[in-house]
């Protein structure tokens, strides 16, 4: 069982292909973390599968959040001590050089708010 299914295996989304689908489309995209949902996803079925997946209303995507930070805390589980760091907390480019990431506070900027978090044992030890 992959790590992404482990850590997913959890969420209860109505239908198991959804599950599957979702299984399958973080396993792509953390493969090839800088590529496009097309090139993750390596062919145009299952790039339309991603995309009918993300833009499903009923699939209760927020539940993945919910489920990846109840693992967290699971893993944090037995450590005494546990560091969280925020990972560069927004990411701003001069809209020129952006292609559709979106606008921020005003038409020249755009990018994404992003509130990553890191959480690691002293030792370094990554538990998120």
């Amino acid at each position: 069982m992959s790590w992404v299914a482990q850590e997913l295996g959890m969420w209860s989304w109505g239908m198991h292909a959804g599950r599957r689908r979702l299984i399958r489309l973080v396993e792509d995209l953390s493969a090839q973390p800088l590529a496009s949902l097309p090139v993750a996803s390596g062919g145009w079925a299952e790039t339309k599968a991603a995309y009918r997946l993300l833009d499903n209303d009923r699939a209760g995507l927020a539940e993945v959040l919910e489920v990846h930070t109840r693992r967290t805390g699971e893993r944090m589980q037995g450590h005494p001590v546990c560091y969280a760091s925020k990972i560069r907390p927004n990411w701003i480019s001069p809209a020129s050089r952006v292609c559709r990431v979106g606008r921020l506070s005003y038409a020249a900027q755009a990018g994404l708010y992003l509130h990553p978090t890191l959480v690691a044992t002293p030792a370094g030890l990554a538990l998120e």
